[in-house]
């Protein structure tokens, strides 16, 4: 007997103009580069919080998702994907690399302060004594740049899925689109994000048009 499917919602997402303001409104604090990264490759904010040193590569320009952070019975607990797809490589804009050496300096200059206090968990965005940060920080980071901008409409995933929608109105193909998001298939991509902005659907009729010669 065929298992009835899954009905999912459409996500929640912001255009890039909020997206962008929202940014430049999380510059002043201490996890803005990890707001940042959320928001130029659509990981999610347990990806992102489980990212270490070793699974990044500023020379080439990319990260390699290998691990989620999140907490288990109180415990901050640092486990592999759930899929195949879920562990991936995602390339980094030239932007978001400039950050990240900043934010490279900027924890060298911590681990010094810190001393013989410093943790030495191997975190791309730890705290300033070394540790692993809770992924609901990230949230908050998200959150209290939200309001300062005047942003609605902000939860656990907007940045996940504003990144995914601006990609595929820009032209991205769902199959790359999925592939950047660790989706196991399209289908989960094309049920989530289905519904493009009026602009978009009125574009992509007029290039049709325009190529029929109408």
């Amino acid at each position: 007997m065929k298992r009835p499917g899954v009905a999912r919602q459409e996500a929640r997402y912001l255009p890039a103009t909020d997206v962008a303001r929202l940014l430049d409104a999380a510059r002043g604090l201490r996890y803005y580069v990890a707001v940042l990264v959320m928001a130029s490759t659509g990981l999610r904010r347990g990806e992102v919080a489980g990212l270490l040193w070793s699974d990044v590569d500023l020379d080439k320009g990319e990260l390699n998702v290998r691990n989620t952070l999140s907490r288990v019975d109180g415990e901050l607990v640092l486990t592999e994907p759930k899929t195949d797809r879920s562990r991936r490589r995602v390339p980094l804009h030239a932007g978001v690399v400039t950050a990240l050496r900043g934010w490279r300096t900027q924890q060298l200059q911590e681990r010094l302060a810190a001393g013989d206090h410093w943790a030495d968990t191997g975190a791309l965005f730890a705290t300033e004594l070394g540790t692993m940060v809770d992924p609901r920080n990230m949230l908050r980071t998200v959150e209290l740049a939200a309001a300062k901008a005047g942003v609605e409409n902000v939860g656990a995933h907007t940045m996940r899925h504003s990144a995914a929608v601006a990609w595929l109105e820009a032209g991205v193909h769902i199959k790359a689109a999925a592939d950047l998001l660790g989706h196991s298939s399209i289908a989960i991509t094309g049920d989530l994000y289905g519904h493009t902005s009026d602009d978009a659907a009125r574009a992509a009729v007029d290039e049709l048009g325009a190529a029929l010669g109408l």
